[in-house]
């Protein structure tokens, strides 16, 4: 009896774990079919012990679970094989205007840098009186615009002090000397919070320095507050609310810059520094009717800052003006080593520079589909009618783009940059629970391949090489903000966009275009913004609420 009972047992085992086989054979064919995959019954038997293997590593892994800062190993080089960044630079020399204190002191709030730097260089105001200015400004609207995340008033008025000091020891540091900005609060600031925007983050305080603070804080630019962004970097909505569009308080101010869009604009801030890895500067400069610089990939070290995807983060300035963003550009851009990502390239900028002599020519398939009233169509007659050659050309899209693989690429790597976030279940803090959010797609990207994921860099490869070949032929390609792929191929390729503002809609909302530059010609599309607001009214134009 005793040895029937042993027998059962044994075969009643035996049958378990036949079963428990074959149903993991049929889960790894099944799970295969979500990646394309077809593998027969054998080749799932003979996988088994090495996936098996493979968890067990994994589990290893997470004995610790990593923190946003530890290093990816591998950099992005947006640069084909072959090719060398430019790196001889020539000196800058910025027209600061002689110009007299405004009768209304509110106008200073929608001052260009050169004009404002004009006042402080000329001790026309102190730094001090102006950084109150401004501060008094964040303080009156930035619950309205739910643009602030926290106030630096201390820092800002010691670093006033200070370039006020230097100024009368005959200490000018240039056009930034003195002057007021805010940095999304994705930077870190010793002795300040960097919630990233979002509630599991919101008390966290970092002990160092971004980069790119530290290059302002050499011009002698004066931190005045770290401003909203969406959540993790995406939309407008954050722990403390939904940032506001000046031009409509009813309607978000986009994201993920969205208090740095929304500041400039509303006259808060003279500038500010954004971020972008798909459309973060593009789309809040468009909505709230900023002017935003995305630079070529690498431009600025990214060191100090929240990490959302290696291969995609850039930082750029938020302004009024495409001369406000250069003169911002020339001060931040460059490496201190700690990011792999960086470089430091030329930026030959000239202030005085015709256009003429620029390549410029616009996507027609993208202004094909636009009605003929449409205001991009006359961003094309201003140039034609300055003297400049404008040709029309056909974005190749389809053929450099033919599959979506920014969402592969961004969703992969912010889903490894924020591993703990998951793993801990702190993501059920995240302000947006539903499918379209950071959440979500930070667990459906666990089901996306390593190999997958190379391969899709490795096309990325191919769209790069692409990208550098049709723009070998020229310097500036307009195109409408949002027109066709564009969007995504630039932020994968790595180039240069410059956004402006160029009227408004029926409905009352500014309208942008957008210039595509060469890698590492931001002074090309630059220029050629300049002159464009140099004729128009656009970039002029301030919501009437926020102008006293």
């Amino acid at each position: 009896m005793r040895l029937f009972m042993m027998s059962s047992l044994l075969l009643f085992t035996l049958a378990s774990y036949s079963q428990v086989k074959t149903d993991s054979i049929q889960l790894i064919r099944n799970t295969a079919r979500l990646y394309d995959l077809d593998f027969t019954e054998a080749e799932a038997d003979s996988m088994l012990a090495q996936l098996r293997f493979t968890n067990s590593i994994y589990k290893g892994m997470h004995q610790t679970l990593p923190a946003n800062d530890i290093p990816y190993p591998f950099a992005f080089d947006p640069l084909p094989f072959g090719n060398t960044v430019p790196v001889q630079q020539k000196k800058i020399s910025w027209e600061i205007p002689v110009i007299k204190m405004p009768s209304d002191k509110s106008e200073l709030a929608f001052y260009s840098i050169l004009q404002l730097a004009s006042l402080v260089k000329n001790k026309k105001i102190s730094s001090v009186e102006l950084t109150s200015f401004f501060i008094d400004r964040l303080k009156k609207w930035g619950d309205t615009l739910e643009s602030v995340i926290t106030l630096t008033e201390e820092l800002a008025m010691e670093q006033a002090k200070q370039a006020d000091d230097e100024l009368k020891k005959g200490i000018y540091r240039g056009p930034l000397h003195g002057i007021p900005y805010g940095l999304k609060d994705l930077f870190a600031v010793k002795g300040y919070k960097t919630t990233w925007g979002s509630t599991p983050y919101k008390d966290q305080v970092i002990n160092e320095d971004a980069f790119v603070y530290q290059q302002l804080k050499k011009a002698g630019a004066v931190l005045c507050a770290k401003l909203s962004l969406g959540a993790l970097a995406y939309n407008n909505k954050w722990f403390g609310g939904e940032t506001k569009n000046p031009w409509n308080l009813k309607q978000g101010s986009s994201g993920s810059s969205a208090g740095s869009a929304a500041s400039v604009v509303a006259g808060l801030l003279p500038f500010t520094i954004g971020t972008e890895t798909l459309g973060s500067i593009v789309s809040p400069s468009t909505r709230c009717g900023a002017t935003g610089l995305r630079p070529t990939f690498g431009s600025v070290s990214r060191y100090g800052g929240m990490v959302l995807c290696w291969s995609l983060d850039k930082i750029g300035p938020i302004c009024r003006s495409a001369e406000d963003n250069a003169i911002v550009f020339y001060y931040i851009k460059g490496t201190d080593g700690n990011d792999p990502g960086a470089v430091d390239h030329a930026f030959n900028y000239n202030p005085k520079a015709g256009i003429k002599k620029l390549k410029i020519a616009y996507a027609e398939n993208y202004f094909r589909r636009l009605n003929k009233d449409a205001p991009e169509w006359k961003v094309l007659d201003l140039y034609r009618s300055k003297g400049i050659n404008v040709e029309a050309v056909t974005f190749p899209d389809s053929t450099l783009y033919p599959a979506n693989l920014i969402s592969i690429i961004l969703n992969a790597e912010s889903a490894s940059a924020f591993d703990e976030l998951t793993r801990t279940n702190r993501d059920d803090l995240i302000e947006r629970q539903d499918r379209d959010f950071w959440p979500n797609s930070f667990r459906a990207a666990r089901f996306i391949p390593a190999v997958e994921y190379i391969n899709a860099n490795r096309y990325r490869y191919n769209l790069c090489k692409g990208m550098y070949d049709f723009m070998k032929s020229y310097d500036v390609l307009i195109v409408p903000t949002f027109g066709g792929r564009q969007l995504a191929i630039t932020n994968l390729t790595g180039n240069p966009v410059v956004c402006m503002p160029i009227g408004f809609n029926s409905n009352g909302s500014p309208v942008s275009i957008t210039l595509i530059g060469k890698l590492y010609d931001e002074a090309s599309i630059l220029a050629a913004a300049k002159v464009f607001q140099d004729n128009t009214e656009h970039n002029k134009k301030h919501p009437e609420k926020f102008t006293h």
